[in-house]
């Protein structure tokens, strides 16, 4: 028997990752609404809203089986403090928002799942950070006299007002999840794959900085399957890791991602080059150099089973794709 078919709506839905979960939920017979600010030709519903007022597109959200919350101004710029605002409005304004109205309404959505982020954990180097003991970051010392540096401190104090201000919304009849989501390869230009392959056909893809720094990551194909998954299992709730179960060092991780274009070579690119390259590419250099050493202790413990648990595979696949897709 066919399962039945969702009603899902996607705040933010027209961003990265939205497409890759309205694809994913269309593809399967459900009924997919984005809400957005420019409303686009697309196999699925597309809603105005301006993420910061209440309108007609609340009715979407009544009788709605889930909710998936991506709203949030892209990380990938220069964090002035112009930007640094734009950033955290965007998604603690919205997140309220959705409170506001999720609580209001007479037959809410039954999940509500809100985009949250992996670099809420603190800068790890030595063991894995999991939901259950992963220690918070925020003005953490990463050397004997140094103390994380703004950005880093900026993005933690982001993810934890975020998450406050979601769970802080009353909504009892509401299952709440929030999905802290490590870097999503995507085999598409602007992404983190597609700036990581650029390098590497530069042959710049050796380490960044020292190399040292863990990645966490999950391919694209997982981060959709976990998103359902978390669907499925009603007794879910709280927050969730959403990476790939084997991080690994930027070090091994450029030189598999080498490995999967077939360019063994890559010239290394220390601190300085970096931020040289991250203001030519206005964006925010340091965030390139904080390890996160992330898993997913409550996926695995559920039973989830992913398809690329491990980098060299997840890189294989991606490359085929970016041929097949792009060149």
């Amino acid at each position: 028997m066919r399962p039945r078919a969702l009603r899902i709506v996607l705040p933010g839905g027209s961003g990265r990752l939205g497409q890759v979960l309205a694809l994913y939920f269309a593809e399967r017979g459900h009924h997919v609404t984005v809400l957005t600010r420019g409303p686009y030709a697309a196999p699925w519903q597309t809603v105005h809203w301006d993420g910061e007022h209440i309108g007609p597109w609340t009715e979407h959200l009544e009788g709605a089986d889930v909710c998936i919350n991506l709203v949030g101004r892209d990380l990938n710029c220069r964090h002035t403090a112009a930007n640094r605002q734009a950033i955290y409005a965007s998604r603690i304004g919205s997140t309220r928002l959705l409170g506001h109205v999720i609580a209001g309404l007479a037959d809410p959505p039954r999940l509500w799942l809100n985009a949250s982020t992996a670099s809420i954990y603190r800068h790890a180097l030595g063991r894995d950070m999991d939901e259950a003991t992963g220690e918070l970051g925020g003005n953490e010392l990463i050397s004997n006299r140094r103390r994380a540096p703004a950005a880093w401190n900026f993005s933690v104090a982001l993810a934890k007002d975020w998450e406050a201000a979601f769970f802080a919304a009353k909504t009892p009849r509401t299952r709440k999840i929030a999905m802290r989501t490590a870097i999503v390869m995507r085999p598409v230009p602007g992404t983190a794959f597609g700036s990581l392959s650029n390098l590497v056909r530069l042959s710049l893809g050796g380490p960044q900085g020292n190399g040292r720094q863990f990645v966490s990551w999950i391919h694209e194909t997982d981060f959709a399957r976990a998103v359902a998954f978390l669907i499925e299992r009603e007794e879910m709730e709280g927050a969730v890791n959403l990476a790939a179960p084997n991080p690994l060092p930027n070090r091994l991780l450029m030189l598999t991602l080498r490995e999967a274009w077939g360019l063994p070579n890559g010239f290394p690119l220390p601190a300085p080059l970096i931020e040289l390259g991250a203001y030519l590419m206005n964006t925010e250099w340091k965030l390139m150099l904080k390890s996160r050493r992330v898993v997913p202790g409550r996926l695995l413990d559920a039973g989830f089973q992913f398809e690329f648990p491990e980098w060299p595979e997840a890189a294989e696949d991606l490359v085929h794709q970016w041929r097949h897709r792009n060149d």
